[in-house]
Parts: structure tokens; sequence; C-alpha cells
């Protein structure tokens, strides 16, 4: 199995220039590519007409310096063999006495393809039209370079022969800027890797723009997007440029340079093929569609090494809880949104059914803490009375003092009507009734219990005219980790789409932001609390004491299972690729027998537990990752694990030879 993992380590550079200096120019592009092959980059992309400056005006009619670029491009290309790097180099090309704007690919010491600008800009301080014809209007075509054919045309697109689902298309500045991108139909092609070789320059507020149109291009294709624009070093006779380059991956930034510097900046990024290939899978209309154009597919060879400073897959985001914002910034936002999704979606539940009245059960845990503000949030949207909210605490045999007071407390703190069942008594004539004796701790005993507080929400409701509010998460869904017709069940779950890292960061931002005194301190002492279902006797009846259950004691930690479950399912990424960059996510925290270890149970327990999913009641999916089986996820509940697991044993045995 590749240690590689289908990455890629791209570069983009706007190196330091010296207009029509073109040996000076291929000099620093020189050391570029060498400084990019020692960070294990396998290609690196230069600006638009690099080779010679783009503010070149009416010298690109000089032959000399036309000619001059087109031979110190054979020099580049042996250089690519030297470094063992590919490049994208720009350039002014005359073929057939016409003059193109055109980007070069080289690599293993050739000129692997040139491609011509096809939209020429002609407004306001371009004109490119006085110097440039447009490649829609070149015939696919070749010319002879050093002894060697090379393929020029605008509808080349390069097939790597060494690394699955890399294909580069190239598209130049203005072709990004058009209503319809050369790119999309790069991308519908087959294209995964596409690269703009720019000139961009800069005005107030085009940064912003810019970069937007990257993403979101990268986003539209479902593809890499890597942009390069011209440095400083252009004249600054009517215009400044700054050396803009960004990295993008399926509308994410990855990377993006200091600009306004006159020496050379290179910035890096890992990109993620397979994941690329997993989103083409999942969306419909990308499948659906077909390319209009034809297109040459010209095989490449992309070079292919472990970095010596950082290992393949290090510079892209992987943070160790994915689905809870690194930015403290975009905290607020995020939290905001979450509540405002989750509200929303009960809400319209509450304006459909016409009552204003719901029961939820608090058991003094962070989900039904969040789900109880979440309860609160909707009603007061509604403007409906808080004490239509019937919160419920059923202390049995495992509750401690702790839980049961801070569930009484909060529910209190919000403006809730109270409720207090024990359910002691009742679990015990069960037991009775089915023979069970309650010495025996075993799963009947504890999912008794659970059946019996869900009995009492849904009888409650009936009784009251209301429904049932849950409040299980999307990762005690994905690891079936609740009692199936238990708290597995409910009217409307409105933590269903929200996992258990993503819970407990907004209910600590709650605690923080909206809410204080009794209130704030009762949320915090409920994130300090052991993650715990409480279903094994801690004393005798009344006796309320330490807990006893930990739930990542028993199953493991919540932060390893939601970035499994992230990198799964959102990614569609196979065990030994989870564990390659959780390594590198938790190095600090777990060792990689702790991750295989986990990541078994994770695997087994999403198989084996999807037939709770597919009963799964209704509820808001609220991030990119939901596992309802009306909406993300289908799956079938004798579906076999087999393959997942033999992958992770295989791991557990190369662990054990080294």
């Amino acid at each position: 199995m590749s240690s590689l993992y289908n990455f890629i380590r791209v570069a983009s550079a706007a190196p330091e220039l010296r207009v029509a200096d073109v040996d000076f120019n291929a000099s620093q592009m020189s050391a570029a590519m060498q400084a990019a092959a020692v960070r294990g980059a396998s290609l690196i992309l230069f600006p638009e007409l690099s080779l010679t400056g783009y503010t070149c005006a009416d010298l690109f009619t000089q032959s000399l310096l036309i000619k001059r670029a087109l031979n110190v491009l054979q020099t580049l290309a042996a250089d690519t063999q030297k470094f063992g790097v590919n490049a994208i180099v720009g350039l002014p090309l005359a073929v057939n006495s016409r003059i193109y704007n055109c980007a070069a690919l080289i690599g293993d010491g050739a000129i692997l393809g040139i491609v011509p600008k096809v939209f020429l800009p002609t407004t306001g301080e371009f004109y490119e039209k006085r110097w440039f014809t447009s490649g829609a209007k070149l015939t696919p075509t070749q010319i002879v370079v050093g002894g060697s054919t090379v393929p020029v045309a605008s509808n080349l697109l390069f097939v790597a022969n060494n690394l699955s689902g890399a294909t580069l298309g190239i598209e130049i500045c203005e072709d990004l800027w058009t209503v319809e991108p050369p790119s999309g139909a790069y991308a519908l092609a087959g294209a995964t890797l596409i690269f703009n070789l720019s000139a961009s320059n800069e005005l107030l507020g085009k940064k912003g723009y810019r970069e937007d149109l990257v993403k979101l291009q990268s986003a539209r294709c479902l593809a890499a997007y890597v942009y390069a624009s011209s440095g400083p070093g252009e004249s600054s006779t009517d215009l400044v440029f700054s050396g803009h380059c960004m990295i993008t991956e399926n509308g994410i930034l990855l990377a993006e340079s200091e600009r306004f510097c006159f020496e050379t900046q290179i910035i890096y990024a890992d990109i993620d093929l397979d994941w690329i290939q997993h989103e083409r899978f999942r969306n419909g209309s990308f499948s659906a569609d077909t390319p209009k154009r034809t297109f040459q597919y010209i095989e490449v060879s992309l070079p292919r090494r472990v970095p010596s400073q950082e290992r393949l897959g290090t510079l892209r985001p992987n943070s160790q809880t994915p689905f809870v914002p690194s930015n403290v910034q975009k905290r607020d936002s995020t939290c905001t949104e979450v509540f405002s999704i989750q509200s929303a979606g009960l809400a319209r539940r509450l304006k459909h059914t016409g009552t204003g009245t719901v029961v939820i059960g608090i058991s003094g845990g962070l989900d039904s803490a969040l789900a109880l503000l979440v309860t609160v949030h909707a009603f007061d949207r509604l403007g409906l009375d808080i004490q239509g909210i019937v919160a419920v605490t059923m202390p049995g045999p495992g509750t401690s003092q702790r839980t049961k007071t801070n569930a009484e407390k909060l529910i209190q703190c919000v403006g809730a009507r109270l409720r207090v069942i024990p359910i002691g008594e009742a679990v015990r004539m069960h037991f009775s009734d089915i023979a069970h004796p309650e010495t025996v701790l075993d799963s009947t005993y504890e999912n008794s219990q659970a059946r019996e507080r869900t009995q009492i929400l849904m009888d409650l409701a009936n009784k009251l005219g209301g429904f049932v509010v849950g409040s299980s998460d999307l990762s005690e869904a994905a690891l079936g980790w609740c009692t199936f017709n238990g708290d597995h069940m409910s009217m409307y779950h409105v933590n269903v789409g929200v996992p258990k890292t993503l819970v407990r960061f907004i209910v600590e931002w709650c605690a923080e932001t909206k809410f204080l005194g009794e209130t704030a301190a009762v949320l915090r002492d409920i994130c300090a609390t052991p993650v715990t279902p409480e279903l094994i006797p801690i004393g005798e009846e009344g006796e309320f004491q330490q807990i006893q259950q930990i739930t990542e004691d028993i199953i493991g930690p919540y932060e390893l299972h939601d970035y499994f479950l992230f990198h799964m399912v959102r990614y569609g990424q196979h065990p030994a690729k989870i564990i390659y960059l959780a390594e590198m996510a938790f190095k600090d925290r777990y060792n990689r027998s702790t991750l295989l270890r986990w990541l078994e149970v994770f695997v087994t327990r999403f198989f084996s537990q999807q037939f709770k999913r597919s009963a799964m009641p209704d509820g808001p999916k609220v991030g990119p990752v939901a596992l309802s089986p009306r909406g993300d996820w289908r799956m079938p509940s004798d579906a076999s694990a087999a393959a997942w697991l033999a992958e992770l044993k295989t791991l557990k045995n190369r662990g054990a030879l080294e």
C-alpha cells in the first residue's frame, strides 16, 4: 500500500522578475523549481508570461524576445529532469506568423505541451489583442523545439500515468473571469488539477474578489485550482502587481502568498486526489453531465517522492476537531448558524402540529442541555410560552447527584416547566415482569431504563397534546450508542445533525456568551461532567454518588470518533489513509496502536448499528455530514465491514512486525 496515499504536493510561485530580461527571469524560476523539488512538490506553477514579464507591451512584437523565450524554455525543461519537478511556465509563442500568450508544461527534461490563452481582455487597462491572437483561432498543431515535436492547442489535458486521478488542465488569467471558463469543460472531461497563470493587477477591493473567484471555480469544478499571478517586479508605469498566489481545493483555500514582495514567493499545498474523486462520485449533476468540447489527452509522468521536510498530507487542513472551527473569530457565527438551523427546524414542526407544548428529557448531560436551549430558542422565535416546554428528569439507579442537580437547575434557569419522575420502582417492576434478576447488570438491565424513560416521555406528550423532542446527537447515531426504541426515538431529534465535539463547543459558547450567573455556572459544570449514560447502580436508591460509568472509557474518545466519522463519510477515506492522517493530527495525543484500536471500534459499530439509523426520527441536517436514511446516507443494515476490518488487520500486523 502506497505511503503517499494519493496526495500530490503542488507549488505556486511569483518569482522575482525583470521586465524583458528572459535570462534573469529563467534563473529565478530555476531556483524556485529547485526549492520546490526539495519541499517534495511534483509541480510548480508560474505566472502569466513569466519568462518575459507580462508588461512588455510592444516589445512582444520583437522577434528577439520571442525567440529567446523559447530557447530558454528548453533550458528550464532540462532543469525539470535535473531537479525532479514539473513546471508550468508562461511565454509568448509565435505560430504561423501570429503571437500567442501561452502556458507550457515542462517535465522529464522535455516540453510536454503548450496551451494558448483563449480569452484576451481588451477593456480598461488591458489591451492584449494589440499583440496576441486568441488560442480559439489556432487549429491544434505541433511545433518543433530542439528537435522534438510539441503539441500546441487550447484543448490539451495532461493525464498522469503514475498517479490515480491526476489530470491537469491549464487556463490563463482572463479565461477564469469569463462567463464560461474553460476550466468547467476541463473538469467535466476529467481534469482534477486546474492551473491558472495570471497577471492580475491590484486595485482597491480586487484581492477579495479574486480570492472568491478562485475558490468558487474550485468548488464548481470539484477540483484543485492552483493560481499564480505576476509580482511587483512587473512595470509600474500604469499598474501595480502583487504576486498573489493561491491554492484551493473543492472551494477551500489551502494556501495563499504574501503580496507585494519583490523577492520570490512560493506557496505549497497537498492536494487530496481521493477526496476530489469522492466528491465527484457523490455529485449527481457532475456525473450526469458531459463535456461540450473534444480534448486531446497527453500522458505525462509526475515526480513522486516522500518529501524530506514534511509527510505528504501535512500541508492541508487536518484538524483534530474537523466539525469545530479552529478560528475563534468564527465561533460566534458557527454557533449562531447551528442554533438557527436547529431552532428553525423545531419551530417549523411546532407550527405544523399547531401545538405549544413539547416534552423533553433532561439528564444533566451535554446533549439534553443543548436540546433544551434550542427548544427555548424555538419557542422564543414563535412567541410561545416557555412553560409549554415540559422538561422531565427521570433519576434511576445510576443517576448521580451532580447530574440530577444540574438538570433541575438548568430547567429552572431557562424557565421551563420541571417534572421529576423517578424510574427506579417502575424498572424493578419491569424486571419482575420479564424475570430478569436485578443483580445481572447486562444490556437488558441498561436498556430497560432507557426505554422506560422514553415511554414516560411519549405518554406524557400524548397526555399534554404535545410531542417529544429528542436529544441524541450525530456521534451517537454513527456509533449506535443509543438504545433502540429508547433514547434512539422521539418525535423530532434536534441534535441528530450535531456531532458530540460540536455539541460541547456550542454549550461552552452559550456559557461564555449567552448566559450569565447561575445558568452559565450550570452549563460550565455540565461541560466539565464526564459523558455518561448513568445506567449502572451507584448505591441504594436515593443515594446519588460518584459517576461510575464513563462513556469514553467504554467506546473510546469522541474526538477520535468524530474525526473518523468526518474522514470516512465526508472524504470517503479508507482505514489506512484515516490512520495516516490521524497520526499527524494526534501525534502528541495518541499513539498508532490506540488509533487503530478505536478506529476498529468505530468501523465495527458504524456498520453493525446501521439498523438504528434506518429507523431514526426526523431531525435537521446541520453540517457537512449527516446520517439520515432520507437524506445523505443510505446504507444496507446488513452491509459487511469485512473489507474495512481486513485493512485494519493488515495495519495492525504491519505494526507488530515493525
